[in-house]
């Protein structure tokens, strides 16, 4: 290839792990944060039920079981993860412009990637959100119970006894979502963000398609390099069997 073909490969692929290396930065935090909300016993009707017994009218007893916070959040992650990531950038990306007369994003290129960015973060926030709530729920309870035992605050239960254990449990899923974040970022082309894929795919109009094959090898080099990473990760964490 030539070196003004490597070049325009190059600068795409920087901009995709731009993308990957972002989106990870903020979502697995966020992701963690939500997971944690989502599981909120707060109440605010719980009120109703007092003084009553198993009796009570029907209406009593959902609205004293009802958790908005817990509502909202699992309302949230339904529609993110049921829709696709393609129409979520669009919507994302076009509709404050549509809604407020008003693009906040911003004009030209660096407004469509703050866009992408956005479109990015809140997707798999939601979807690591799921993943950190299966490994929190997968520790035994009797697990906190004992440190609640030993006098551990609720905090150093967390801290010390479900996320050393919820990390072994999650890392399959998290890792093959994170290698699934690594072909996504491709989306952004829809919105023109000059990513690898997009890259390759200009020089079709000059007839030259050898370019757009090697955007494969690019993925491929880059998610041997992660697969061997979770790998060790895999191994290092194995004293928690």
């Amino acid at each position: 290839m030539s070196s003004t073909i490597i070049q325009a490969l190059n600068s795409g692929f920087v901009t995709s792990i731009q993308i990957f290396g972002i989106t990870l930065l903020f979502s697995l935090p966020l992701g963690l944060l939500l997971a944690v909300i989502s599981r909120s016993r707060w109440a605010p009707f719980r009120f109703l039920m007092r003084g009553q017994g198993e009796d009570a009218p029907r209406w009593r007893k959902v609205l004293a079981a009802f958790r908005p916070v817990k509502f909202i959040v699992d309302v949230v992650v339904w529609v993110i993860r049921g829709t696709p990531l393609v129409l979520q950038l669009l919507v994302i990306y076009y509709g404050p412009g549509l809604i407020f007369d008003q693009n906040i994003w911003g004009s030209g290129y660096q407004g469509r990637y703050i866009a992408v960015l956005a479109a990015f973060v809140i997707n798999y926030t939601c979807y690591f959100s799921v993943i950190y709530r299966g490994g929190i729920e997968s520790v035994p309870v009797g697990q906190r119970e004992a440190g609640e035992v030993l006098g551990m605050t609720k905090r150093q239960i967390f801290f010390k006894v479900t996320l050393l254990q919820m990390i072994k449990r999650i890392l399959p899923p998290m890792s093959n979502e994170i290698i699934t974040l690594v072909k996504d970022t491709s989306l952004a082309r829809v919105i023109a963000v000059g990513e690898i894929i997009k890259a390759g795919e200009n020089f079709l109009r000059q007839g030259i398609i050898t370019p757009l094959f090697f955007t494969g090898v690019y993925f491929l080099v880059f998610v041997g390099i992660l697969t061997l990473f979770f790998g060790y990760l895999e191994r290092r964490l194995n004293y928690f069997k």
